[in-house]
């Protein structure tokens, strides 16, 4: 999403962040297989991990949830229905992907898992700033 947004001359105007749901590789840096299948595409991927926080909900208008089980997670989190409604299924910004497909995870996987992964995001990255200028005439 960050390179689209770049490559677009986005930055200035949309605020993306990544956090999960759980806290297992809090401070951590992004998986060494993700990195170099996203350096193979010109993407640097960069930072730490962090976990969601409640604070999430007020300052970001879309909580993109990779999975199912993510997504429980962020609506248990949710204070209140206007919290809940920000949360969605990746997947589901991808016209062609079904819907409410999980992204799969490849981090215990062999063979070309990341890439499945890197080629599902850039489709549905595609979609979420489709919506997103939409929905904010950008």
């Amino acid at each position: 999403m960050r390179q689209l947004l770049e490559l677009e001359q986005l930055t200035a105007e949309i605020e993306i962040d990544s956090a999960g749901t759980g806290d297992w590789h809090v401070g951590e840096p992004p998986d060494r297989r993700a990195r170099v299948s996203a350096k193979l595409r010109g993407i640097e991927l960069a930072g730490r991990a962090r976990r969601v926080e409640t604070k999430d909900f007020v300052r970001f208008d879309y909580l993109i949830a990779m999975d199912r089980a993510n997504q429980r997670d962020l609506l248990r989190m949710a204070s209140d229905d206007l919290a809940k409604a920000k949360i969605v299924l990746f997947r589901n910004y991808d016209p062609d992907s079904p819907r409410d497909a999980d992204v799969p995870d490849p981090y215990y996987g062999e063979g070309d898992g990341f890439e499945t992964v890197l080629d599902i995001c850039e489709a549905a990255s595609r979609g979420l700033l489709q919506q997103i200028r939409e929905n904010h005439r950008l």
